[in-house]
């Protein structure tokens, strides 16, 4: 019986072990740098979480990378490997800007939700291409998405520095700001926008899908074995592009989120990482998507941490992605050992095979 029960918390076992092997490297990566490790992550706490101030900073940050972290563990439910997710939330922001100035002059509420489906639409279509060349051409949707995101990347600058760059930013070129009155405002009572919120829902409800629907069954059966899925009756090719496309929507709220409660326009800035952040949140969360709420909020308090390292320890702001690298390297090594550790064969008692060897064989 305790075999078994093992067996099944191997899983969050492998990734605790991961974790802590990870902090371990990091503190010794700090000792080699001069700084002491405890004072490293006394001060990742007090940065990410150890006041008001703090927590809200990293809910700020984790706002969007709750929504790139779906991008990646939606599409993981049919079997792929998605990591486009920074230049989807690229493009989601860029059109998401254009719908705002487009929609000037309505209702804030209509503008705002313009922006957000706007946004949602550029990312469902980005993702969406990945899935299609998997299906129709045999391309690796993994390296289509990471090849799309340079070119949602690209088009960003091209358009916020050329068509599109408002005259009066000089040396930070963006689209023109939206009006203050069609900003995505703040939660009552705290400095942390409504995409938090949005993300929220969004997890929960991607969770409840997965879970509890036939959308769900279906994704599962697709992305667990494919001909089966087709005895089944079910259209494979339709559900691995209905799948990329969600994940897409998902980075391309992300991106419209950023211009409409934060930036105010799209710019350069809005390319800060969280895309592919987003990929180590969907893989501590094991590409649950309700377990990535509390990644998101995890990896937001160390990266909000890493602003109080620079100024406390005079480290690079960025050594914190030193750690989240090398989280993520022992977390996909540690799935090279599911089912190795607590495996053991089990023989029904009194039908023991014992082997007959031939006189050749002694």
């Amino acid at each position: 019986m305790s075999n078994r029960i093992l067996q099944k918390s191997e899983p969050f076992l492998l990734l605790v072990f991961a974790m802590l092997a990870a902090m371990l490297l990091f503190a010794m990566f700090v000792a080699v740098l001069g700084q002491s490790p405890l004072a490293v992550y006394q001060l990742l706490y007090e940065g990410g979480f150890g006041s008001a101030f703090a927590w809200q900073n990293t809910l700020l940050r984790a706002s969007p990378l709750i929504l790139t972290g779906l991008a990646v563990a939606i599409p993981a439910q049919a079997g792929m490997v998605m990591i486009g997710g920074e230049g989807v939330l690229a493009l989601g922001a860029l059109l998401g800007a254009i719908a705002g100035l487009m929609l000037d002059g309505l209702p804030p509420l209509m503008v705002q939700s313009g922006i957000l489906l706007a946004g949602m639409f550029a990312g469902a279509c980005w993702s969406g291409i990945s899935g299609w060349l998997r299906n129709y051409r045999g391309v690796n949707e993994t390296i289509s998405s990471l090849l799309l995101s340079y070119i949602g990347i690209a088009l960003l600058n091209h358009f916020v520095e050329g068509p599109l760059k408002d005259p009066a930013s000089l040396n930070k070129p963006s689209t023109r700001p939206l009006a203050d009155s069609y900003m995505i405002g703040n939660l009552p009572g705290m400095d942390v926008h409504y995409g938090l919120l949005i993300g929220v829902v969004c997890a929960l409800v991607a969770w409840l899908l997965l879970k509890y629907t036939t959308v769900g069954f279906s994704l599962r059966i697709v992305g667990g074995n494919p001909r089966a899925a087709m005895m089944a009756g079910l259209r494979v090719n339709r559900w691995i592009v209905l799948a990329a496309a969600a994940g897409g929507a998902a980075a391309g709220l992300a991106g419209a989120i950023e211009v409409a409660a934060v930036q105010g326009a799209a710019s350069a800035s809005v390319i800060s990482g969280y895309g592919y952040a987003g990929i180590l949140v969907a893989f501590l969360a094991r590409q649950n998507p309700l377990a990535v709420i509390p990644v998101a909020i995890l990896i937001g308090g160390i990266n909000a941490a890493g602003g109080m390292l620079q100024r406390r320890l005079e480290m690079p702001d960025a050594s914190v992605l030193v750690l989240q690298g090398i989280v993520f390297v022992l977390v996909l090594g540690s799935d090279t050992l599911r089912g190795r550790l607590f495996s053991k064969m089990e023989v029904p008692a009194g039908n023991v095979a014992m082997p007959v060897l031939t006189e050749g064989a002694k």
